[in-house]
């Protein structure tokens, strides 16, 4: 009789490496949140530059990160979100990749942002408004929200103000009611919507005096362009958008590509102050955009190349990983149990390419956990793949 499948929920023991788990991920895609950086000096280098050029001046810089696959684009965009994100004073969405059409990069961006974002920031401008035009003092959304709910502040008494300011300062009206929208029970879901370019019926439309569609590339950068001006209004430096797998505008038609790049400049254009968008693109199709839309590929400015792997990059990648599974009494910074020679096979299988560099350390740490061995060698490693 043959032996069934053997499933257990029992966790593998890493402790003869003096580790807790097994750090390096099974399957190589970067969290939303990296916890570990290892990209290059080059690279960090030059996104440092461009963000903290639009922090301290408010012009707006854009970048694109180029860099075959597998070799870090979407992790190094990630983490700069992530640092990003702490800071009380940008808003940052990110975009896995551009779709169909710009109207694909807003919908992905607002719905990045989400819904009780987007929500706060419709109370930070009642409570701006609500400063300017009452006797109330509401200094957050969360303030202005206890207000409204206790009475103390009636939406009839400001919402026509706030409509008729963030009208002047978006010159996008129908966006104006829509934000203000965001804040009534009966409507927020329709004005959502409407601002996520999903599409509302015209009875929901006329419900919110909204009279216009949010359904082409045109309307989407009008939009984009609004939602920016009101942050710039509410004392934002600006807004971040960070686009990933960029290189995808190569599957659309001719057509579609140029209008969509077109869209773009157009938004680069009409945004000169507290907008930097960060590509991430394929060194190929990026160099198809800088010959055939020079248009284009001039209003981004800068690209910077991550490369493949070094010898040096692939000790601290490795030391990295395994120093967040380290037991306390291990020292931080080596890359015990794999041999500085088990690295050069892992380096060399890889080509370099850090999402393959990780897959192997992955497979080859449980593989040693299962044989109980003590070091990872380069000759267990040829064993092993």
């Amino acid at each position: 009789m043959t032996q069934g499948f053997q499933i257990s929920d029992e966790e593998q023991d890493y402790s003869q490496y003096e580790l807790t788990e097994n750090p390096f991920p099974y399957s190589p895609v970067p969290s939303d949140d990296p916890e570990v950086y290892c990209g290059q000096q080059h690279v960090s280098d030059k996104i440092s530059s461009t963000v903290s050029s639009v922090l301290s001046t408010g012009k707006s810089k854009h970048l694109v990160v180029t860099g075959k696959y597998g070799n870090g684009k979407s992790h190094t965009l990630k983490y700069t979100r992530s640092l990003l994100r702490d800071r009380d004073d940008v808003v940052v969405g990110y975009v896995a990749q551009p779709g169909e059409g710009f109207l694909d990069i807003y919908h992905e961006f607002v719905y990045d942002l989400g819904f009780n974002r987007i929500q706060e920031l419709a109370y930070e401008f009642l409570a701006a408004v609500t400063r300017d035009t009452t006797e109330s003092n509401p200094m957050g959304p969360s303030t202005m929200r206890s207000l409204i709910d206790e009475g103390e502040v009636l939406l009839s008494d400001i919402v026509p103000e706030a409509i008729r300011r963030l009208s002047d300062v978006t010159k996008f009206a129908d966006f104006a009611r829509a934000i203000v929208h965001m804040v009534y029970e009966d409507t927020n879901l329709y004005a959502w919507q409407w601002l996520t370019a999903e599409g509302i019926r015209y009875e929901q439309r006329k419900e919110m005096e909204i009279h216009s569609a949010l359904d082409d590339d045109t309307m989407g950068v009008r939009a984009f362009t609004a939602f920016k001006n009101m942050l710039l209004d509410l004392g934002y430096t600006g807004v971040f958008v960070f686009v990933d797998e960029f290189e995808s505008i190569a599957r659309l038609s001719p057509k579609n590509e140029q209008a969509t790049l077109n869209s773009i400049r157009h938004l680069m254009d009409q945004n000169s102050s507290g907008l930097s968008m960060l590509f991430g693109c394929a060194p190929e199709v990026w160099q198809d955009v800088m010959s055939e839309y020079h248009a284009f590929s001039e209003r981004v400015g800068e690209e910077v190349a991550l490369r493949p792997l070094t010898e040096e990059h692939m000790i601290d990648l490795v030391s990295n990983y395994l120093d967040r599974a380290r037991t306390e009494t291990r020292d931080r910074g080596v890359t015990d149990p794999f041999t500085r020679e088990s690295l050069n096979v892992i380096l060399q299988r890889s080509q370099g390419n850090v999402r393959q560099a990780l897959s192997i350390c992955s497979r080859v740490l449980d593989r040693a956990a299962d044989t109980d061995r003590i070091e990872i060698t380069s000759e267990f490693i040829q064993e092993s793949i």
